[in-house]
């Protein structure tokens, strides 16, 4: 651990600081995912989560399928580019999980108004079509201006967020460039942020691209260090995206046995990160490390 207390290994990151039965915002528009870290909430047994973000990826139904999620809030869930999310069909068909569907736009909608400390946000979406009444129920208010009716967004404030960046210095303050989607913006709406990066810079380093540091360490709970930390999915500047593995999971995920056997070997089986990544064939380390140039 640093002197800031900030930097702490992986197993502590989550051990201090996530308990079952929270609420967990999942960072990651399909880039920078943090699949090592919940893949070692996996690993210390925590259950009963709620899982929350607007567009999701794998990560969630790795979850689902791993039995730790007793709730889904999302706007979109599926394997992106790739098809459905097979666990979480299962899941809802045999009544295992509560669902909360939104649209990505409320899900946004719905972090910031808790990062503004706000119960709700007036907006113009969910009062037509077939999500409002399926899963959810919109609460609706009359413009004291203009006498327009609105609908009623809720705050949605997580326990506890998860975020995989690309770098930052001890103290906390996370750089973080590419795409977010929301990453940022629900992380900022948590109690928590716990934040594992690819490197641990000096302070000096980060501020040469200061407009990249979107996390700030006063918000930021913990961090960890660690390596391609965001497999399968790409990091802007560090490795690409490991597309066979999203296409194997499709076929792998749709037997729930077959699934099984992936968990124990990406995540129950891991003794170490170098563990984790001596798993993947050192070929398509290499591709994804070359994809920006990096061997």
């Amino acid at each position: 651990m640093s002197d800031s207390g900030k930097l702490v290994s992986l197993s502590n990151l989550v051990r201090d600081h996530v308990r079952s039965g929270q609420c967990l915002f999942i960072g990651g528009f399909g880039h920078c995912v943090p699949f090592a870290l919940a893949h070692e909430i996996l690993r210390q047994k925590l259950a009963n989560l709620t899982i929350c973000r607007s567009g999701t990826d794998i990560l969630f139904d790795q979850m689902i399928g791993a039995g730790a999620v007793a709730k889904v809030i999302f706007g979109y869930i599926g394997n992106p580019g790739v098809g459905l999310s097979h666990a979480f069909r299962r899941a809802v068909k045999d009544n295992r999980i509560d669902v909360e569907e939104w649209t990505n736009f409320s899900i946004i909608l719905r972090f910031h108004a808790a990062r503004m400390g706000v119960p709700f946000l007036p907006s113009r979406v969910l009062q037509i079509g077939d999500i409002h009444k399926a899963s959810i129920e919109v609460k609706s208010i009359d413009c004291p201006y203009t006498g327009e009716r609105l609908s009623c967004i809720p705050a949605l404030k997580p326990d506890v967020a998860l975020v995989h960046a690309q770098r930052a210095d001890e103290a906390g303050n996370i750089q973080f460039y590419g795409i977010d989607g929301d990453t940022i913006e629900g992380a900022l709406a948590s109690r928590k942020i716990l934040v594992t990066v690819e490197e641990v810079v000096t302070t000096d380093e980060l501020s040469r691209s200061p407009e990249t540091v979107r996390l700030p360490s006063y918000r930021v709970t913990a961090l960890a260090k660690v390596e391609m930390g965001a497999h399968p999915s790409y990091v802007s500047g560090m490795y690409g995206r490991d597309d066979d593995h999203f296409r194997d999971y499709d076929r792998i995920s749709r037997d729930p046995d077959e699934l099984a056997q992936y968990l124990d070997h990406w995540v129950y089986g891991v003794k170490s990160r170098q563990d984790y990544l001596d798993r993947i064939p050192q070929e398509t380390r290499s591709n994804l490390l070359n994809h920006y140039g990096k061997d």
